[in-house]
C-alpha cells in the first residue's frame, strides 16, 4: 500500500468502505466517487420517508456534509469513473481527470430492471433520489399501476396508498414477495394490502405496456387481459452495473465475481455491494446481495480486506420492510428450506417463521418479534441443528437456541 484508494460508487457499500478505512487507521488518500449528485444517503427511504415527503434529502444522509471534509475523504459527487488501465493501475474520471491508485473497489450498484420494450414517457422506475419527483407527480396524478411485488413495488403500494392514490399491482409471480418469505408469509402480505385497497394480479406475463396517450398508459398480459392507469411503475428488480468491470476485463457474471476477501480477477480491485457476486464457501456458490444491510456489510469487510486483514466472518442477508405500518424482518435463505416452522401466529402479525434444513436454520421471517430476527442471524451462521420440537418450543426463547447443549450431569 502506498497512498491513495480510490472507490467508484457512493452508495452504502463505498461510502462504509471510506468510513472503515479511517477507523482502521488508513492514512493516505480517499476519493469516493458518486454519480449522483448528493452525497451517501440511506436508500430504504427512497420508497417511504422520501417519497412522502416527511423527510428531506438532508435527514436522510449517511453523515453530515462535513464528515468527508473533516475525515479527509475526497468525495467527488456527480461524478463517474469513466474507464480503467488496471495493468498501470490507473483510471479516468468522467470529468476528464486521471488518477492513479493501490487499491480500487468497485461498489458500482443495482440499476432498475427494465422492461423488454423501451418504456413509455409515463412509465417510471424506482432507485435513487432523482426518480422520486417524477414518481410523486405520477402518484399525484392519478391511479397508479405497479409491475412487480417485490419489496419495491410493495412499499411504494403502501406509500402511495397513505397518499390517496389509487393503486393496482401486476406481479408474474404466484403470490407477492415470493422470491424473499415463504408462502404462508406471502398471504399475509397480499391480505395487508387488501386491507388498505390495493389489488395485487399474481401471474400476470405482461405482453406490452404502452402509453394510449399523454394522460396514459395500458398493460396488456399475453392472455389478452388489459389494465389502464394515469402512469405505471415497474419495480422488477435490479441487475448489478457491471458495465465498468466487464470493459477493463474483469471476470463478470450475475455481478463482479469475487472471492471470500472481495477480490476480484485483477490485482489491485475489489468489488462488494450490489454489484458484487461473492464466493460464499458453506453454499459452495457465487450470491449477490440486493439489501440495504449487506452492503453495508460488505463495505465494512471489504475495506478490511483492502488493509490485509482476512476475512472469516459469514455473511447471513437480513432486512426489512415497513409496510402500512407493519415491520416484517427477514434474514437468512427463507426460500430454501424442507420444513417450515412458525412460532406464534402468522394470523396475528406477530410471528417468527424458521426455514429449516437438515435440522438447521437456514431463514426466518418475523413480524413484531424484531429479537428473532437477531438470534436467527447467529444461529444460521453457526449451523446449529436441533430437534424440531425444540425449534417449534416458545417456552424457550429464540436467543437461548444459539447456544450450546449442556452436558448431563455424571
Amino acid at each position: 500500500m502506498t497512498d491513495r484508494i480510490v472507490i467508484a460508487g457512493a452508495g452504502p457499500a463505498g461510502a462504509t468502505a471510506a468510513r472503515t478505512l479511517r477507523a482502521e487507521g488508513y492514512t493516505g488518500r480517499i476519493v469516493l466517487v458518486g454519480a449522483e449528485h448528493h452525497g451517501p444517503y440511506r436508500r430504504p427511504m427512497v420508497s417511504k420517508d422520501l417519497l412522502d415527503g416527511t423527510r428531506e434529502i438532508d435527514r436522510c444522509l449517511l453523515e453530515p456534509e462535513k464528515y468527508w471534509a473533516e475525515s479527509d475523504i475526497e468525495l467527488r459527487v456527480a461524478t463517474m469513473v469513466a474507464d480503467i488501465d488496471t495493468d498501470r493501475r490507473r483510471l479516468w474520471l468522467s470529468t476528464g481527470e486521471s488518477l492513479d491508485y493501490d487499491a480500487l473497489l468497485l461498489a458500482t450498484g443495482a440499476r432498475a430492471r427494465r422492461l423488454e420494450q423501451h418504456p413509455p414517457v409515463r412509465v417510471r422506475s424506482l432507485r435513487r433520489v432523482a426518480d422520486i419527483a417524477p414518481l410523486r407527480a405520477a402518484i399525484d396524478d392519478g391511479p397508479l399501476l405497479i409491475v412487480g411485488a417485490g419489496l419495491v413495488g410493495l412499499e411504494v403500494a403502501a406509500t402511495a396508498r397513505g397518499l390517496g392514490a389509487d393503486v393496482r399491482i401486476l406481479h408474474s409471480g404466484a403470490a407477492p414477495l415470493d422470491r424473499t418469505v415463504p408462502p404462508e408469509v406471502s398471504t399475509l402480505v397480499a391480505d395487508l394490502h387488501a386491507e388498505h385497497g390495493v389489488r395485487i394480479e399474481n401471474g400476470v406475463r405482461l405482453a406490452r405496456l404502452e402509453q394510449i396517450d399523454r394522460r396514459g398508459v395500458v398493460a396488456t398480459a399475453t392472455d389478452g387481459r388489459t389494465w389502464t392507469a394515469s402512469s405505471a411503475l415497474v419495480a422488477i428488480g435490479a441487475v448489478p452495473d457491471t458495465a465498468l468491470a466487464r470493459t477493463a476485463g474483469i471476470a463478470v457474471y450475475d455481478g463482479i465475481l469475487v472471492d471470500e476477501q472481495y477480490r476480484t480477477s485483477t490485482s489491485g480491485v475489489y468489488a462488494a455491494g450490489d454489484a458484487a457476486s461473492r464466493f460464499n464457501r458453506p453454499r459452495d456458490r457465487h450470491e449477490r446481495g440486493e439489501h440495504w444491510n449487506s452492503a453495508l456489510a460488505d463495505g465494512r469487510a471489504v475495506a478490511k480486506s483492502i488493509l490485509g486483514q482476512q476475512i472469516t466472518d459469514i455473511d447471513v442477508p437480513w432486512g426489512w420492510s415497513t409496510q402500512y405500518g407493519v415491520s416484517l424482518q427477514f434474514a437468512g435463505w427463507t426460500c430454501s428450506y424442507d420444513e417450515l416452522i412458525v412460532r406464534g401466529s402468522i394470523d396475528s402479525r406477530d410471528f417468527t417463521a424458521l426455514a429449516l434444513a437438515g435440522g438447521a436454520l437456514v431463514g426466518a421471517v418475523s413480524v413484531g418479534r424484531p429479537r428473532d430476527i437477531r438470534a436467527a442471524r447467529e444461529l444460521i451462521a453457526t449451523g446449529v441443528v436441533r430437534p424440531t420440537a425444540a425449534w417449534a418450543d416458545e417456552s424457550t426463547d429464540l436467543a437461548d437456541r444459539a447456544q450450546p447443549p449442556v452436558p448431563a450431569a455424571r
